[in-house]
């Protein structure tokens, strides 16, 4: 052995040298209060606080860390992007599905005693694929079949294996030729058109259910709902809503007394079966009517705390868990698809890359140039929101993070002094980049394993 000593990282010696200048402890805070985001937002500019009624400028603010730039969280929900960011995207995705339940942020607890339902509409079969089957607490064979029987192309048309959770065959088809790729992208794209034309008809069922017209029926039934997409390992995704029947104003209301719980569930299972759209492109290949798959699953949720197995924490945190992921969990990826030659190189498994190579074959195709399939390609064609609501079921994210906004600023009015005045902040900022220098990505990451936000 040599005895010399192993040389630190250039992250560690960057990070020790700035350590003994001037200005660290800005610089470090500077860094941890963004709570560990990956990709922060870099902005160069000033801002001065003004005293409104006097015109007096209380404090101006101009940074002299990291090159006189201010660093904002990148805020981006996904959390194989952003964990930090994607935490508080699921937190607020939390409070706003649980205000829509039992109440809170500014809606009354009146609503917790609405018929309300969760659902989840879930995608059609395009061909048998490996599946983990449970019953009893037992895991049962994949697909059991007589043993040879095969399909058109030699491949076998069961398997009598028991998959663990993480087995890499799960999601894919057994034969992938018989796998039908282009009506399961054509579904995809038109998922979130599909759920629109689900609240549509859902509403014509409680018309008709109540012997009213729509026009009436608008008059003394609101429907709210929140949804968010989850992707399916077979990279399909499907809906988990909830819906909610209010009084003509909103939440505040009650509905009508024949409005039940019982009446919604059985009108959501209705309205899913008649929803149909037509998709492009029937000369290219075939004629395709899209629908939802019939699995489909609707049940009453409880109280806060009432006690019943599907309560509304469970609801809230079973929606806000989803709303940060996407295609990745299906093995797709991050970042768009700009050409055809960065198929080749892309880390997913066949199935994916025969869906996101399906997105780019049609997406090129002139019947199918609406759908905008090879923008959405790397999503394996879908583009719609994970997370919406309507207008009128609860907050809004919006107006959550306002309120964290407004909390902040209050906070730093009482540290400055400011209590009691009046004041308004004139200033400008401008885009500069994104990104850690070496050193502040260490202190980013120690703050994230720290967990989470430490200071200020």
């Amino acid at each position: 052995m040599s005895g010399q000593a192993t040389p630190l990282p250039a992250g560690v010696m960057a990070l020790v040298e700035r350590a003994s200048e001037a200005g660290f402890e800005a610089w470090r805070r500077n860094i941890v209060r963004l709570g560990g985001c990956t990709n922060p937002v870099h902005l160069v500019g000033n801002a001065t606080v003004v005293d409104t009624d006097t015109g007096e400028a209380l404090l101006s603010y101009a940074p002299e860390v990291h090159g006189g730039r201010i660093l904002i969280s990148c805020g981006n929900r996904r959390a194989t992007v952003c964990p930090a960011c994607a935490q508080i995207y699921r937190a607020d995705t939390y409070q706003l599905v649980r205000a829509g339940l039992v109440g809170g942020k500014g809606v009354g607890e009146v609503v917790g005693g609405h018929p309300r339902v969760f659902a989840t509409l879930t995608a059609p079969g395009f061909g048998p694929v490996h599946t983990r089957r449970e019953r009893d607490g037992r895991v049962r064979a994949c697909r059991p079949r007589k043993p040879g029987d095969c399909c058109p192309h030699g491949v076998p048309v069961g398997c009598h294996a028991r998959h663990v959770d993480g087995d890499p065959r799960l999601g894919e088809p057994l034969c992938p030729c018989c796998y039908d790729y282009a009506g399961a992208v054509l579904w995809q794209a038109r998922a979130g058109e599909l759920w629109h034309r689900f609240a549509l008809e859902l509403r014509r069922e409680l018309a008709r259910r109540a012997g009213l017209s729509r026009t009436r029926l608008g008059e003394v039934v609101r429907l709210s709902y929140a949804k968010v997409a989850e992707y399916q390992r077979r990279g399909l995704v499907h809906f988990h809503a909830v819906i909610r029947l209010d009084g003509p104003d909103g939440p505040a209301t009650p509905p009508p007394g024949w409005a039940s719980t019982d009446l919604l569930a059985d009108a959501v299972g209705e309205a899913v079966g008649r929803v149909r759209l037509v998709s492009p492109g029937a000369e290219v290949v075939g004629r395709r009517v899209l629908r939802f798959g019939t699995q489909l699953d609707v049940r009453p949720v409880a109280g806060f705390g009432a006690g019943e197995r599907l309560s509304a924490a469970a609801v809230a945190a079973y929606v806000a868990k989803y709303a940060t992921k996407g295609a990745e969990s299906a093995g797709a990826v991050d970042g768009r698809i700009h050409g055809a030659r960065d198929l080749a190189l892309l880390p997913v498994r066949r199935h994916t890359l025969r869906m996101i190579g399906t997105c780019w074959w049609l997406g090129g195709l002139p019947p199918f140039e609406p759908l905008r399939l090879r923008r959405w390609a790397h999503m394996l064609g879908y583009g719609g929101h994970f997370s919406t609501k309507s207008r009128r079921y609860s907050t809004t994210l919006t107006a959550l993070r306002r309120t964290r906004a407004e909390h902040r600023a209050e906070e730093q009015r009482t540290a400055l002094g400011l209590d009691g005045r009046t004041t308004a902040v004139v200033g400008q900022w401008r885009y500069a980049g994104r990104g850690y220098s070496p050193e502040a990505a260490l202190v980013a990451a120690s703050v994230r394993e720290g967990g989470g936000r430490h200071g200020a």
